[in-house]
């Protein structure tokens, strides 16, 4: 029995050896109010740690948001640099427009000048040749061969009509729209033109028969003598060749046809502009077609080279017509 007893005591004694620690403390806390503080603070300062670890392990998916935003503004230079480059592209066309403007629009007025020089040089040197005045046996003889010149070119106009028929045939056939509407434009102007030569003519008032001859140029290996009006008839050939070539060339163009100035009804004709006064038919004739041939080259290629282009008229340059028509002074 005592023995029994003393093993009781001891297993009691064990078993408050264990749990009085826990219970003094409990016991300590609840009377030491600053534990308690230090405590709570404690738990407090534990949590928001274990708060911000939260924070900073959700932080990664906004700075992948900021990666993307970055990512986004970082491509902004790129497409501002595009677009500044294109304004600048631009820019620079437009400059450059304005100085090819600019150029032709200065080799067109130094034309000008130099035309209305050398028309004020002719008009000066005109007046000074009509104070030479032919005998009146030459006005006659003059008059006569215009009279005849004027029949024969009549005549020549009735005999072109047929043939005018047969080559719009041709056109058509061919389909040539662009070619066909300029070929009737044309045979429109030479009936307007062939109108005017039936009005009378008052010859001994026209000062082309009274007026020496003050010209003199080569055509074939041949020398031809002409004063001012006739000069001045030459020259229209040139210039009226010119206006015409242009606008065949630019009609076989629409039609994509081959550049073949030749096959033009009025380069064949090559009378647009001739009333039958001051020159032989043959004389014009040549020179329309030098004109025609020049503009038609500038037509086809849609260029100017040879002529210019001034209020509403197309003109070949005075350097060309000078070297084609190569007038000489006979005095």
């Amino acid at each position: 029995m005592k023995a029994r007893g003393i093993i009781l005591t001891a297993a009691l004694f064990l078993l408050l050896g264990i749990t009085a620690p826990a219970w003094t403390q409990q016991e300590k806390s609840k009377d030491d109010p600053a534990r308690v503080d230090r405590q709570t603070e404690g738990q407090g300062q534990a949590k928001a740690k274990k708060q911000q670890d939260k924070g900073q392990r959700q932080a990664p998916p906004a700075k992948s948001e900021q990666q993307q935003q970055g990512a986004r503004q970082s491509d902004r230079p790129g497409k501002q640099q595009k677009a500044d480059q294109q304004r600048q592209d631009a820019q620079q066309q437009r400059v450059d427009q304005q100085q090819q403007q600019a150029l032709a629009n200065q080799r067109q007025a130094n034309q000008r000048r130099q035309e209305a020089q050398l028309q004020a040089n002719q008009q000066q040197a005109s007046q000074q040749r009509q104070q030479v005045r032919l005998s009146q046996e030459r006005q006659r003889q003059l008059i006569t061969e215009q009279q005849r010149r004027v029949i024969e070119y009549r005549q020549h106009l009735d005999q072109q009509q047929l043939r005018a028929q047969h080559y719009g045939a041709r056109l058509q056939q061919q389909k040539r729209v662009a070619n066909y509407r300029y070929y009737q434009a044309y045979l429109s102007r030479m009936r307007q033109q062939q109108v005017a030569l039936q009005r009378p003519y008052d010859y001994y008032n026209d000062p082309y028969f009274y007026t020496a001859s003050s010209y003199r140029y080569s055509r074939g290996g041949s020398y031809y003598e002409t004063n001012e009006y006739g000069a001045n008839v030459l020259r229209e050939s040139i210039n009226n060749g010119y206006a015409e070539g242009y606008r065949a060339g630019q009609a076989d163009r629409q039609d994509r046809w081959a550049s073949d100035y030749r096959s033009s009804y009025a380069y064949q004709d090559a009378n647009y502009g001739y009333d039958g006064y001051y020159v032989n038919q043959s004389e014009y004739n040549y020179y329309f077609r030098e004109g025609f041939n020049r503009g038609y080259q500038d037509g086809y290629s849609s260029r100017m080279q040879y002529g210019s282009y001034s209020n509403g008229s197309r003109s070949i340059l005075g350097g060309i017509l000078s070297q084609i028509l190569n007038l000489q002074s006979m005095r």
